[in-house]
């Protein structure tokens, strides 16, 4: 689906959804597939899965490194290992949570493979730059 799109207030174009027009038909009762219907036809309809799996999580607001543990780091080593299988240079890791020393050169050479700084700390640019790669080689976004 091709969407446009105007604030309402600094850009406005006719006949595309906006951010105002948008809450005023809200403001109407208008479900958000009515609101849809209103700016791009009747044919519009949204289909709902039942579970969305292997799409990345979101940074987790705080940078990875040694001593880390939890899902985010065993989310980060299981997209760390799906890379390996398109970049054998990067070794695969046990995925346990834990984020050791085994996990920091995983992190180091990913860092190295797509000319990162190399610190072995998974901050903000190294965790969307894993997501990207791993979302190309599991073909997520086709």
């Amino acid at each position: 689906m091709f969407s446009q799109y105007s604030d309402g207030k600094r850009v406005v174009r006719q006949g595309w959804l906006s951010q105002w027009g948008s809450k005023d038909l809200a403001d109407k009762g208008y479900s958000a597939i009515d609101i849809l219907k209103n700016y791009y036809g009747s044919s519009v309809y949204i289909d709902e899965a039942i579970k969305v799996a292997g799409v990345p999580s979101s940074f987790p607001g705080y940078a990875l490194n040694i001593g880390a543990s939890g899902d985010k780091v065993r989310a980060i080593q299981n997209q760390l290992n799906a890379i390996s299988n398109n970049y054998p240079a990067l070794k695969k890791i046990v995925a346990d949570g834990t984020f050791g020393e085994s996990t920091a050169q995983a992190v180091k050479k990913f860092q190295e493979i797509f000319n990162m700084p190399i610190n072995a700390v998974v901050d903000f640019a190294t965790w969307y730059k894993i997501s990207e790669i791993y979302v190309a080689v599991e073909g997520l976004a086709s």
